[in-house]
């Protein structure tokens, strides 16, 4: 059997698939988004400050969360980017959305 393995390359391994870490966190992606519609304005609200307190949980430095609330047809919609210092708070705030 021979052994084939490609060090610091986005291609997979022989053996299993497995990546170069800074081929899929580069720290350029920086921004968690959410976006959903709510019948009321409080359930809006209420889902602004879980995510604004999950977001605070994961954050080294302050994320910059902007936050906006409009009335839409059927109810209101939530519209929230959260902005981490690094990549990695990002997929950690992600993940915990699940």
């Amino acid at each position: 059997m021979t052994h084939s393995l490609n060090k610091c390359s986005a291609q997979e391994t022989a053996a299993c698939c497995c990546v170069d870490v800074g081929t899929i966190i580069d720290n350029e992606d920086r921004t968690a988004s959410f976006s959903k519609i709510f019948d009321q304005r409080d359930q809006a609200e209420s889902m602004l400050a879980g995510l604004t307190e999950k977001a605070r949980a994961v954050e080294s430095d302050p994320c910059v969360i902007n936050g906006r609330i409009k009335p839409v047809d059927g109810g209101v919609e939530l519209n929230a980017d959260f902005t981490f210092s690094c990549q990695a708070e990002t997929l950690i705030f992600q993940l915990g959305l699940r």
